[in-house]
This record gives structure tokens, C-alpha cells and sequence, in this order.
């Protein structure tokens, strides 16, 4: 796997502790989410994925897979998911049943071009440093064949935040842009921004189609 900076502080024990701080079940999650915005997780897939031929799935950077958990109760099959963190992936493991979750890097996503309908980001594209994010977006551009969704901490101008207390590890910005910028056969399907509860902090929600 590549060693950048912060690949290597996700697969230590830092990651390790994110992992046992982010177990949740599929209510749980819908809860943390109800509180944090005032909108479940549920909701949101369902918004943004309605209407949708979608077979096979793939979360880049999927931890323990608690997004995928709620996809699965939501009726989605064929789903995978790749983590850079060795112990999130033996906790997976444990808490998921027909789903597919290894180890590997968001730099060098182990599937064959096109190989699923959606690929998606929860809270991940925020931990790349922007000089990698591009290749970061390229892989799971390649191993999309329809859609790529993400959930990332939105600014219209990237800004680089404090995580916890370390530097260059977290960063929000306009990622849906991003893509678009990037890759000419992408088309905005849809969007949504997220206010927090108690904050004025926002996220953003976007679903992309690839055109060609």
C-alpha cells in the first residue's frame, strides 16, 4: 500500500481506536445521524439513490462497514467494501454477514474497471491531502460503471482542520466540484447540504453519473 502520511497514521493504532469509537448498529447510526442533522442515514441513501438500478456496491475506506450494514437493510446486495486499517477489517469481520470488506488502499482499489454500479465515500475524501485526492478519485472513478455518491464535509474553498489535535489529517472542501473538475464525462445527478444540529458546520451529499 502507498505510505503517505496519512495512510500511515489510519493504519495505526490511531485508526485502530477510531474504529472501536465508530461500531454502530444500523439504528444506531440512523440515531448518531438524526441528531447530528436532524435527518436519518436511511433518509438520505434513499433520497439520493431512489429510482436507481443499482446491483453491486462499493464503499471506499468503509471502516467496520456501518454504511453498508444500512444499505444491506435497505435492500442493496453485491456489496464490498476496501479499508486501509487491518483491525477495522478484522472487526468487520465479526459485525457484518454477506458483505464483503478487505483490506487495501483507496489508492490502488483491487477490482477491475467498471466493475460496480456505485462507489461511494462516507466522511474519507476529508483524510486525503490534496495533492493525493485526485488519484484518490481517479481509482474509484475507474472502478465505477454508473454512479459515484459521497457524504464529505463541504467548504467552497478547501480548508484544512485540526483532527483531534494533529495537522494535515483533515480537510474539508467542495469535492463534488472536484470530481466535475476532473472528469469531463461526470454529470451531477444530485446534491444536498446538511446542516449540523448545534453547530454551523455542513455537509454535503452528491450522486455522479458517468455519461461515457
Amino acid at each position: 500500500m502507498p505510505d503517505t502520511e496519512q495512510a500511515a497514521f489510519w493504519r495505526s493504532k490511531f485508526g485502530d481506536e477510531y474504529t472501536d469509537r465508530n461500531i454502530y448498529s444500523t439504528e444506531e447510526l440512523d440515531e448518531f445521524y438524526k441528531k447530528t442533522y436532524n435527518v436519518t442515514a436511511t433518509d438520505m441513501y434513499q433520497e439520493s439513490l431512489r429510482g436507481l438500478s443499482i446491483s453491486s456496491c462499493l464503499e471506499v475506506g468503509s471502516n467496520v462497514g456501518n454504511q453498508l450494514k444500512l444499505l444491506q437493510k435497505l435492500g442493496y446486495q453485491n456489496l464490498y467494501g476496501v479499508e486501509i486499517n487491518a483491525y477495522a477489517v478484522q472487526k468487520a469481520k465479526e459485525l457484518t454477514k454477506n458483505i464483503n470488506i478487505i483490506e487495501g488502499s483507496a489508492f490502488d482499489i483491487p477490482f477491475k474497471d467498471g466493475y460496480f454500479d456505485l462507489v461511494f465515500t462516507a466522511g474519507v475524501l476529508i483524510h486525503i491531502h490534496p495533492d493525493d485526492l485526485r488519484r484518490v478519485m481517479k481509482e474509484i472513478y475507474r472502478v465505477s460503471k454508473k454512479y459515484i455518491r459521497g457524504f464529505e464535509y463541504f467548504s467552497p474553498r478547501y480548508t484544512e482542520i485540526n483532527y483531534r489535535g494533529n495537522l494535515n489529517r483533515l480537510w474539508k472542501a467542495n469535492f463534488a466540484d472536484i470530481y466535475l473538475q476532473e472528469f469531463p464525462a461526470l454529470k451531477l445527478v444530485w446534491r444536498k447540504s446538511y446542516k449540523y444540529v448545534d453547530t454551523e458546520n455542513v455537509d454535503e451529499a452528491f450522486l455522479l453519473e458517468k455519461t461515457i
